[in-house]
């Protein structure tokens, strides 16, 4: 509890043994009434007066209609009229109200607190004689070599150049168990070195780094506003001034219409049924809980590394339908191993892995990693005088001025090479040089172990139909959507055509119905872009993801996207129950009150009894996000 809320709780405290202490005074000793009216202004302004001082200055800026006025009219008009009880406990339930809003704000804030507690506070610069200095980390420069202790936070993204240590990356992903970072690896910023003291060369500066862009991410989150929070605030802003004018017409026009008729006006009962009116009217209910609602579902799902961007990226993936993905990176893993080479009769298999391997020296595609990595000696790079990547083709590249393409039938075909096409389940490399055709070689992606079992969870959370969208061959992309269990694929595309199809699946989708796209955030931030809900997975330390999708999953875990989905269905679940709830209680009571049926104590449930009720249920976005 914040100091302000515990000065709160000791108001209400004190206030409450007053206000005992009066009304038992008032009922056993024959004091003059007008001396009670006195006494109960000084529980009243304990209470209330900060209400008061609200209200005084919106009155001031011409911002008058909001709860302060209405509280402040309600109880003052409560006081003058001889009800002083009533009007201390409005002011008193309101408070309880406010203090119940200010805990739960703070307990939805905790999750999003903790995520932004990742900001390191200082980098140590490292000096070539060895000894370090603490600065900020806006000073450090791209190359800058850092030194990153145990138990210290990973300041700037960059790569070990020196030590090895395991890295804790909950913060960001959500996951305890820690990855093993080794020199020629790199690190993310916001994470926590362990056990190991590592010597890092930075890669970015801090305003680029993953943490800054994460915590750029959540601090605006709140300027993306759902429809539900939208309507809201405009159902607010007109509503507050037709209830005061409808108490105010209350309190006027039936006493006139009595004197028309020469009969009692009753005016002080008239006015007590406006007074009583208007508290009922007071929309906080909905003002606080439904903002609470979103914010606390965007906190818990940060604090299991999912960031959603804005609560109307929430509101939409509630009503997800269509899920299109990429493959590679989002349902394989992405890491591609050579299992077989097929060479020429006049070439031989070490000649054709040479030839692939230094033609994709430069390049960091998965398939020219594994490449690499089946070549496994140290690559001569100078032979390489010229290299041009074909996007959805392969390398073109000049070695030792001989012309080598290494890529896929496209290649092939488009550079006229007379070559063997070969029928295999897995990505086939076709290497040629100088219009010979060398041979083959096999690369084969894994699937993700979860990944059948998360697109059955997927369909249960209220998917209805799954597409894969592939850059590999026919062979490969069935192969995959039969084992995972995709409803529909999309073989053999270029990024354009991949955009084309989700503007063809967009067209034809019916008028609500919310697509989704899940992509590595990279090769595939243009289809992240257009999607109505972009979801960009395993996207830690990529810049790509962070910007282009509207929800990152900071790991690499799919069965993260039915658990977004699930909290984002049980947030707007909760936010409905309270618009439901909170209009239906207070049409009531306001009919009833100008009928005279409801008085104050009505009031005070309508009010504040129908508000913290609306915030308890809020709460509830945050428990058992699993």
């Amino acid at each position: 509890m914040t100091n302000k809320q515990r000065q709160t709780l000791y108001r209400i405290l004190a206030t409450a043994i007053l206000l005992v202490v009066l009304v038992i005074l008032e009922r056993s000793t024959n004091w003059n009434p007008f001396v009670f009216r006195i006494l109960f202004l000084v529980p009243y302004l304990l209470i209330g007066h900060d209400i008061l001082h609200k209200a005084w200055k919106g009155i001031l800026n011409k911002q008058v209609f909001d709860e302060n006025f209405l509280m402040s009219i309600a109880t003052i008009g409560a006081m003058l009229l001889g009800e002083t009880v009533e009007g201390v406990a409005v002011m008193w339930f309101y408070q309880i109200g406010e203090l119940f809003q200010s805990i739960a704000v703070g307990k939805s804030r905790k999750n999003i607190a903790a995520l932004m507690d990742i900001r390191p506070d200082y980098a140590n610069r490292l000096f070539e004689d060895g000894h370090f200095e603490s600065v900020d980390p806006d000073e450090i420069e791209i190359g800058t070599l850092i030194l990153i202790q145990p138990g210290e936070k990973i300041p700037i993204d960059g790569i070990v150049v020196e030590g090895s240590s395991t890295i804790d990356t909950a913060a960001l992903t959500g996951e305890g168990k820690p990855q093993y970072a080794t020199v020629g690896d790199t690190v993310i910023s916001g994470c926590v070195n362990q056990d190991g003291l590592l010597k890092v060369k930075t890669t970015k500066q801090f305003e680029d780094s993953t943490v800054a862009k994460v915590l750029d991410l959540v601090e605006n989150s709140s300027m993306k506003k759902a429809k539900a929070e939208n309507f809201i605030t405009k159902f607010a802003r007109y509503y507050t001034p037709i209830v005061c004018y409808s108490a105010l017409a209350l309190a006027i026009i039936p006493p006139l219409v009595s004197l028309l008729l020469k009969t009692d006006p009753k005016w002080s009962q008239w006015i007590i049924r406006a007074l009583t009116f208007l508290v009922i009217s007071c929309p906080c209910a909905l003002v606080v809980s439904i903002p609470l609602s979103f914010f606390g579902g965007i906190g818990g799902a940060s604090k299991k590394g999912i960031l959603v961007k804005g609560s109307n990226y929430l509101e939409a993936l509630a009503d997800a339908k269509t899920l299109v993905l990429d493959k590679t990176g989002t349902l394989t893993k992405g890491v591609f191993k050579v299992t077989e080479i097929q060479p020429t009769k006049n070439h031989t298999k070490e000649e054709v892995l040479e030839v692939a391997a230094i033609a994709e020296s430069y390049s960091n595609h998965p398939v020219a990693k594994s490449l690499k990595e089946a070549y496994g000696k140290e690559l001569q790079r100078e032979l390489v005088e010229e290299e041009k990547e074909i996007a959805g083709q392969g390398i073109q590249a000049t070695i030792n001025g001989k012309e080598v393409l290494v890529g896929n039938e496209k290649l092939m075909e488009a550079n006229q090479i007379a070559y063997q096409k070969e029928n295999h389940v897995g990505t086939i490399v076709y290497v040629a040089r100088d219009k010979e055709y060398l041979g083959s070689i096999f690369i084969n992606d894994v699937i993700k172990e979860n990944a059948k079992d998360a697109l059955v969870e997927i369909q249960h959370a209220g998917i209805q139909k799954t597409i894969m969208l592939s850059g590999d061959n026919e062979s490969i992309a069935k192969d995959v959507a039969t084992k995972v269990g995709i409803h529909e694929y999309h073989a053999g595309l270029l990024p354009a055509d991949k955009v084309e199809h989700m503007e063809r699946i967009l067209s034809e989708k019916e008028k609500n119905e919310i697509v989704c796209f899940v992509g590595d955030g990279i090769n595939d931030a243009p289809v992240l872009s257009r999607a109505d809900v972009g979801i960009a997975m395993g996207a830690l330390g990529s810049d790509a993801a962070i910007e282009a999708a509207d929800i990152v999953l900071m790991d690499d875990d799919l069965g993260k996207i039915p658990m977004a989905i699930r909290i984002a269905k049980k947030c707007l679940r909760i936010v409905k129950e309270n618009v439901v709830f909170a209009i239906g209680v207070k049409v009531a009571c306001l009919i009833l009150s100008a009928f005279g049926i409801a008085n104050m104590w009505w009031a005070i449930f309508a009010d504040v009894g129908v508000m913290v009720l609306a915030v308890l249920n809020a709460t509830r976005t945050m428990i058992n996000l699993q």
